[in-house]
């Protein structure tokens, strides 16, 4: 009687334990989004509850595309048309060959442009008071992003929500500063260069330099979204500091392409994450 009993209790715990939670999904447009959407797919197999929030406007993010998954769309103040048009700019800006100088203005001036464009995406969809409200209302267990852009850190900070990371990397060495992962310019390449982590001496320096400008580099790119956060929470937040808010990293790297480097134990190394698996070869 008492084994039954042990038995029925167990079952009893272990069904309510694999009950399925509630995932709030702030994605990030473009590929981005063509690398997360497989997860989320997943997670809803898995047996979770998800809603997805999207702008009106995008280019893969479509509400209409057949899904088993809710997706929450809120407007947005730009056409298909000009977001097509920014997003050929910034794509053509990173494929002309050009000096190392030359690459870092071209390339800022385009992220400084799209940045704004996703800008608009994240300040519609905290100013849209009726979704906002309901995202409050459902109590999401965790909020599952790319923070890229920092829209879901944002919402995660203001639903007062745990948040999940999934990304690919971030500029100017963000995310070791969030994580406070050393990462040392005389060891880590920087943002443009074409160094490994074994660097001659010259090599070093310009790796010196580079790391110095992104101290003013990176700034602008979220100074918007600082002051988003500071409408919102009505103090100073930091990029860095809202960053630091993720309870977890899912870095889509592989030790086999990367070179080594130190990690923090919420930080977890998925790279063939979003790779197809082929049959075997025959003998």
């Amino acid at each position: 009687f008492f084994r039954g009993t042990w038995l029925f209790l167990l079952l009893t715990l272990s069904l309510i334990l694999a009950e399925g939670g509630k995932i709030l999904v702030v994605p990030q447009d473009g590929s981005h989004w063509l690398s997360m959407r497989p997860v989320v797919e997943k997670l809803q197999q898995k047996g979770h509850e998800v809603v997805v929030v999207v702008p009106a406007t995008s280019l893969y993010m479509k509400s209409k595309e057949p899904q088993n998954y809710t997706v929450k769309v809120y407007p947005i103040p730009y056409t298909d048309e000009y977001l097509g048009e920014m997003l050929k700019t910034f794509v053509n800006a990173h494929f002309i060959e050009q000096s190392v100088w030359n690459v870092v203005l071209t390339s800022y001036k385009s992220t400084i442009e799209i940045s704004s464009v996703f800008f608009t995406n994240c300040k519609s969809l905290l100013q849209n008071e009726e979704l906002m409200q309901y995202l409050k209302e459902s109590k999401f267990d965790v909020v599952f992003t790319d923070p890229i852009l920092m829209c879901g850190p944002l919402v995660a900070e203001y639903l007062s929500v745990p948040s999940v990371y999934f990304l690919r990397g971030f500029p100017c060495g963000m995310d070791s500063a969030a994580t406070q992962c050393p990462s040392p310019p005389s060891y880590v390449p920087r943002l443009f260069l074409d160094n490994s982590d074994s660097m001659m001496f010259s090599q070093r320096v310009k790796n010196m330099l580079v790391n110095l400008l992104e101290l003013f580099y990176c700034k602008p790119i979220y100074d918007n979204f600082e002051e988003l956060a500071y409408e919102l929470f009505k103090k100073k937040v930091t990029a860095t500091e809202l960053l630091s808010r993720g309870s977890f990293w899912l870095m889509r790297y592989d030790f086999v392409f990367e070179f080594p480097r130190p990690v923090m134990p919420n930080m977890a190394f998925i790279g063939g994450i979003n790779c197809v698996q082929k049959k075997r070869l025959s003998q």
